[in-house]
């Protein structure tokens, strides 16, 4: 199965696309992770590693994708 990581931080911009991509993606084919960044900080360097420069943000197989930007990585530190 494929990983899938959906980085945010709680603004209603990533609460709504979160709800996109969790209704988007096929659970059959990808194990979907939700990271609240600003609820658990203890995630940005993994975030930070992937690339992701803002949130939200998808990681599918360790490429991201920016959705919008609504807070930076830099930001959430």
């Amino acid at each position: 199965m494929n990983n899938a990581i959906f980085y945010h931080a709680g603004c209603p911009v990533c609460v709504e696309a979160e709800q996109l991509i969790l209704d988007a993606i096929d659970r059959s084919k990808y194990l979907v992770e939700v990271v609240h960044l600003g609820e658990h900080s203890d995630h940005l360097a993994e975030a930070e590693k992937f690339g992701v420069k803002s949130v939200p943000a998808l990681v599918i197989d360790e490429h991201v994708f920016h959705i919008n930007f609504g807070a930076s990585i830099e930001a959430l530190k």
